[in-house]
């Protein structure tokens, strides 16, 4: 593929120029009445994953866009926090989506290998349109609209809106909202900036409920996920020592735990929160088993550490203060490999 955008480095994007939105513009506006678009969000969604490619897809069919699906690597399960979002009926399993669309357009991937088995589709597309915030982004599409500096996909997601003359309506503002909101920890993490603030505000302009969105989104889970959540949180170990004596706190949680109290691998997302107010700790990790063998880890940082340069080094990516990979072998192993990154 041809790279339009001048902005990509080794170490991975700068903010996208006017060169960059305007290509990205064009793509769009480019599309003929038969063209076919895909839009395409991460493995396990989140809310920004989520929100992002919705808001933009509700923002295409406004645009007049007919052959439009959206959908996401692995099993088509939409987390219960947001099954109430606007524009699931876009959504079609992994087999369903389109083999060779004319448009792609990939939402909040720091790498092209979140996008699973959807990835051939970065080249079996016309034009492949990389929406993202992740610094590691090393920009895998044919146009990358990836801004560091921006709180969430969604930031990027609704500017691009905005250049495409898409009228801002409820729909819309709530998927952009519970994006936002999901990705900042509810406007309290170091990038939720006054432009964060301005753009919720108009999105609450449109009538959208924050009280009932986060009910929805942060405030309603399974009594067996408050269970789970005892078990796990149950056995967190802390290591002053680690990562240069700055601390680690870390814990896992298995196949087995799920199962054990009937729960969905969503439900763990939020317990990072949990493991990383412990004091005595820079780093916080949460190990969730995803398979035999097969470990999903989300780390964060309170500022000493850069992990997304421990993820990278992994296999993953992410921010300077949240970041992943996917590790292989036994916890015990993989927090090792985590350990020897920390120093």
């Amino acid at each position: 593929m041809t790279d339009l955008s001048a902005t990509v480095v080794a170490a991975g994007v700068l903010a996208p120029g006017e060169a960059d939105w305007a290509a990205a513009v064009a793509a769009v506006r480019g599309l003929r009445p038969t063209d076919k678009v895909l839009l395409i969000c991460h493995v396990n969604p989140d809310g920004d994953a989520l929100g992002s490619m919705l808001a933009f897809g509700l923002g295409l069919r406004r645009l007049g866009v007919a052959n439009l699906q959206a959908t996401f690597p692995g099993p088509p399960d939409v987390p219960e926090p947001f099954l109430a979002l606007p524009g699931l009926d876009l959504l079609v399993p992994e087999a369903a989506a389109e083999p060779a669309p004319d448009l792609v357009l990939c939402f909040d991937a720091a790498s092209s290998s979140r996008l699973g088995g959807l990835v051939n589709r970065l080249t079996t597309a016309g034009t492949a349109v990389v929406l993202d915030h992740h610094a590691s982004n090393p920009g895998f599409g044919t146009i990358n609209i990836v801004d560091p500096d921006a709180a969430a996909t969604a930031v990027v997601a609704d500017e691009l809106l905005r250049r495409l003359d898409v009228p801002l309506d409820a729909e819309i503002a709530e998927c952009l909202y519970v994006a936002l909101a999901t990705d900042t920890g509810s406007f309290r993490f170091a990038m939720t900036t006054p432009s964060v603030h301005e753009m919720a505000a108009r999105l609450l302009a449109t009538g959208i409920s924050p009280g009932d969105i986060s009910r929805r989104v942060f405030d309603t889970r399974p009594f067996g996920a408050v269970r789970l959540y005892g078990d796990v949180l149950g056995r967190a170990k802390l290591e002053p020592a680690a990562a240069g004596g700055r601390g680690l706190v870390w814990t896992y949680a298995t196949l087995d735990d799920l199962a054990r109290h009937q729960q969905k691998a969503y439900v763990l997302e939020p317990l990072i929160d949990s493991v990383r107010c412990a004091a005595e700790a820079d780093v916080s990790l949460v190990v969730k088993q995803v398979g035999t063998a097969e470990w999903a880890v989300s780390m964060r940082s309170k500022g000493a550490v850069d992990v997304s340069r421990v993820a990278v080094a992994l296999g993953g990516g992410g921010h300077k203060l949240a970041a992943g990979f996917t590790g292989r072998g036994t916890v015990d192993e993989v927090v090792e490999a985590i350990r020897a990154q920390l120093g």
